[in-house]
């Protein structure tokens, strides 16, 4: 489960190709949110592990905002996930200053 500022989401596998991805979807989330992919790839770089996460989802929004949402919380999302990144990486590697 995820909990931010913003809501909460309960998530659960569907695929498991260890060490190579993931799927997974959103069982439960508030605000309510429709989820149609999750996803997780990991691939092998010079410099460690390459991480690509992917997402599809939609809020539903009142009056047609769908785009202004989307405008708002694509970068609070991608944030938030490249915060979540940056945080496994310093504590798999100790590296404090990663990049995302």
């Amino acid at each position: 489960m995820h909990t931010w500022l913003i809501g909460w989401f309960r998530e659960r596998i569907t695929v498991y190709n260890a060490p190579y991805d993931f799927d997974y979807v959103v069982d439960r989330s508030f605000p309510p949110a429709r989820h149609e992919l999750g996803r997780m790839t990991f691939t092998e770089v010079a410099e460690g592990t390459l991480v690509v996460w992917t997402t599809v989802c939609q809020v539903p929004a009142p009056f047609g905002a769908d785009a202004i949402t989307r405008v708002l919380a694509k970068p609070v999302i991608t944030h938030v996930f490249g915060n979540i990144l940056a945080a496994a990486d310093a504590a798999l590697t100790g590296n404090r200053t990663s990049r995302r």
